[in-house]
């Protein structure tokens, strides 16, 4: 199968505003099919024969797959493309690359090695990291265990984020999330008559501190993050259906209370502890696959996913399960990849944190393997969920209200991008098919304007890709 078609076949159907369009189309189509369906099983109703109905039209396919042979942009042609749009000191200090994945060269660059403030763009390298370490079809596991006295149930912290406290017919923000109540339903039966009085929460799962060094507490109630701990509700989430709303200071607490409150307790009989060895397993919930939920953290931009993906890969890999275990094994994964990680310095697997750096060439050198054309029949594409998992230009998460206006337009729906902001830094990095049909991959980072002023141009940067055949 060519590269063009592995990559078609791969991209899902664009986010809302595309998605509208697209079903807005498929309504239509089939609205007259039913139609033409009618008029000719029940011509007499319709005052017509069956040889008068008029034929079923045929969908013309919107999405198809990228040509093999599409021509390859020239150095000299993007150069002189992307001058006029990145030839101005309102990008402050300012690197990027453009590579073109299916032959791995390098079309365009500037400070590519330069380490920058990476935002949240930092992900792509905790998304790689753990489809590289952590199966794709794996998944993250909450379990209630026979506590050390009659009566004592354990809740232990598997890492999973997405476990929730909402009832059924309610969805939260995370994919598949698994319920609450129905961890505390299979405890109940497993315990049979014996009566459940007290409830310990076990965190041991993790190590070190919960808070980042370069996070902003204020940052909690702002709705960015939450103390990392492998117990929470809803990741943190005091509204579970909101994306961006505020957060607890204490997940693994508020879990703890939820879940004795499932279980008919006061919160009071709540209390910190480790799960005895080898106790009975009284019960057990499981997150969303590995794959769906970094599909999910790249779209939204949840840090608190990319959290505690960091540590499950330091624990795959035999590393501490704590925010400097988790950043050395992040890197050392890129590294036994053949992805070169140096330059970077990393305190977390978000980029929230202000201290980490990244140069350009990194995050073009990972997408770049994630959009490769397979090298044989058997090779296995462990990357790929990082392309799905790009928001669309102008179409959903963190760039849905983005590419609207101006010279940026012209990147809808053409671009895939994951996004970095914090307070002078701005980033945008992913994929973008050219006039010719051409697949790219860019990265481009800015630090010290202010992203009000800088993503714009960035997005003008990412569009013109998308404009120019550049040879």
């Amino acid at each position: 199968m060519g590269f063009g078609r592995r990559i078609g076949d791969t991209f899902r159907v664009p986010g809302r505003g595309l998605r509208r369009g697209v079903a807005v189309l498929t309504v239509l189509v089939t609205a007259a099919a039913i139609g033409s369906a009618v008029a000719l099983s029940a011509p007499q109703l319709l005052g017509s024969s069956a040889a008068d109905a008029p034929a079923i039209p045929v969908p013309v396919p919107a999405l198809g797959p990228l040509p093999a042979d599409a021509p390859l942009p020239t150095a000299a042609g993007l150069t002189a493309a992307l001058q006029p749009v990145t030839g101005t000191s309102a990008l402050g200090t300012f690197g990027g690359a453009v590579l073109d994945p299916s032959t791995g060269s390098q079309l365009w660059q500037r400070a590519v090695d330069q380490p920058l403030a990476p935002g949240s763009t930092a992900k792509l390298l905790t998304s790689a990291a753990a489809l590289l370490t952590l199966a794709g079809t794996d998944h993250l596991y909450t379990k209630v265990v026979q506590g050390p006295t009659p009566g004592s149930v354990v809740i232990v912290g598997g890492g999973d984020p997405s476990l929730t406290d909402l009832p059924p017919g309610k969805d939260s923000v995370y994919p598949d999330a698994p319920r609450l109540a129905d961890l505390a339903a299979a405890v109940e039966k497993s315990m049979g008559n014996q009566k459940i009085t007290s409830v310990i929460v076990d965190t041991s799962r993790y190590t070190g501190p919960t808070f980042a060094q370069g996070w902003d507490r204020a940052d909690i109630a702002g709705g960015d993050i939450t103390p990392i701990e492998p117990l929470m509700l809803d990741g943190g989430r005091i509204d579970p259906t909101a994306q961006d709303g505020a957060r607890v200071a204490d997940p693994a607490g508020a879990a703890g209370q939820a879940f004795a409150k499932e279980l008919g307790l006061d919160p009071s009989v709540v209390s910190s502890g480790t799960a005895p060895p080898n106790a009975q397993v009284l019960g057990t919930v499981s997150s969303a696959s590995i794959s769906d939920l970094i599909e999910y953290m790249l779209e939204a931009s949840d840090n608190v996913t990319a959290e505690i993906l960091a540590r499950e890969v330091a624990i795959a890999r035999g590393g501490e399960p704590s925010f400097t275990g988790g950043a050395a094994q992040v890197l050392a994964a890129l590294s036994q990849a053949r992805i070169d990680p140096s330059g970077a310095v990393l305190v977390d697997g978000s980029g929230l944190s202000t201290v980490d750096r990244i140069p350009p060439r990194l995050l073009t050198g990972i997408l770049a393997a994630a959009a490769a054309p397979p090298q044989g029949p058997d090779d296995t594409d462990f990357l790929r969920p990082i392309l799905t998992g790009l928001p669309v230009a102008g179409g959903d998460g963190t760039l849905e209200d983005r590419f609207g206006t101006g010279t940026s337009a012209a990147g809808r729906g053409v671009v895939r991008a994951k996004t970095g902001t914090l307070t002078g830094v701005s980033s945008l990095a992913g994929v973008v098919t050219d006039a010719d049909g051409r697949l790219l991959v860019f990265a481009f980072m800015s630090n010290g304007p202010s992203p009000a002023d800088v993503r714009p141009r960035l997005d003008a940067i990412a569009a013109e890709l998308s404009r120019c055949g550049c040879r």
